[in-house]
């Protein structure tokens, strides 16, 4: 099925917007080729930098080997789960990722889970791993995104903002997708830059959860099909939290840095072996 996307105010008008293509015969979801290309761009780029936090890039493929599933997994578990009303009459449905339905927190709860069982069972550090990690996330999910986009789902309430979309014609609504897309794009620029400066290990994990929690807890509220427990937007909740304790957890570590500084005493030749 085709439908129509358009953004009115800003002369964009797609008119022919389908979920799937087709190649000699065979059926191909561009949700499911967008989330792949995503996975692969995160990893080539994790796997390009990971030596900047001492991880060598086969120690990084093997996690990813295990990671990357499990967190796919983890996606659709928790979509289901707090959807279950849409699968109640036809359970196997719910293994038909391609016609959408991933919650991002569930695939980094995974994630964080795996690493911290695989890293501590092959002796490395996980803040090391998940440094490497965060900014290709953050690429994953800023392409990923856009799998929403052609499926026509993940937008806001209506708007009379400029940019404001309409799908098959009716009234304009945020376009969500596009200003996550975009708040991860951002935080990429950004922990890829900072990331040089790493001071110590997990910092640019930390720097991710605060960066997207930040911006998702503002952009789930204007979305229209959040996942809910009552009257709670799920996602928003934990995108709060992880906000709040990850800027916790980065003051408490910049402050012990601040005050190792101010009483470290550099070697000179008066002191040398006191």
């Amino acid at each position: 099925m085709d439908w129509s996307i358009r953004f009115p105010h800003l002369g964009i008008y797609l008119e022919y917007v389908g979920k799937n293509f087709t190649v000699f015969g065979i059926s191909i979801a561009y949700y499911g080729v967008i989330i792949a290309v995503g996975f692969i761009l995160a990893m080539l780029y994790c796997a390009r930098h990971c030596r900047r936090c001492g991880i060598e890039p086969d120690t990084l493929y093997d996690f990813l080997i295990w990671m990357i599933p499990i967190a796919i997994i983890g996606a659709r578990l928790y979509y289901v789960i707090f959807q279950w009303g849409d699968y109640r009459a036809h359970p196997i449905d719910a293994l038909k990722i391609w016609e959408g339905g991933l919650a991002i927190y569930g695939g980094v709860i995974a994630g964080l889970l795996t690493g911290i069982v695989w890293c501590r069972k092959k002796k490395i550090p996980f803040g090391a791993m998940a440094d490497v990690c965060a900014p290709g996330l953050l690429i994953g999910q800023c392409i990923g995104r856009w799998g929403n986009f052609v499926n026509g789902e993940a937008h806001g309430g209506p708007t009379t903002l400029p940019w404001g979309m309409t799908i098959d014609g009716q009234s304009m609504v945020h376009p969500t997708f596009l200003y996550e897309s975009l708040w991860n794009l951002a935080g990429f620029v950004l922990l890829h830059f900072y990331s040089k400066k790493r001071r110590f290990k997990g910092e640019i994990a930390l720097l991710y959860a605060a960066w997207y929690g930040a911006g998702r807890a503002w952009i789930e509220g204007l979305r229209t099909d959040s996942l809910y427990i009552g009257s709670v937007r799920v996602s928003q909740l934990l995108a709060i939290i992880s906000c709040i304790a990850a800027v916790a957890v980065l003051a408490r570590q910049y402050h012990r840095i601040k005050v190792a500084k101010a009483f470290y005493v550099p070697e000179t030749d008066e002191n040398k072996g006191e």
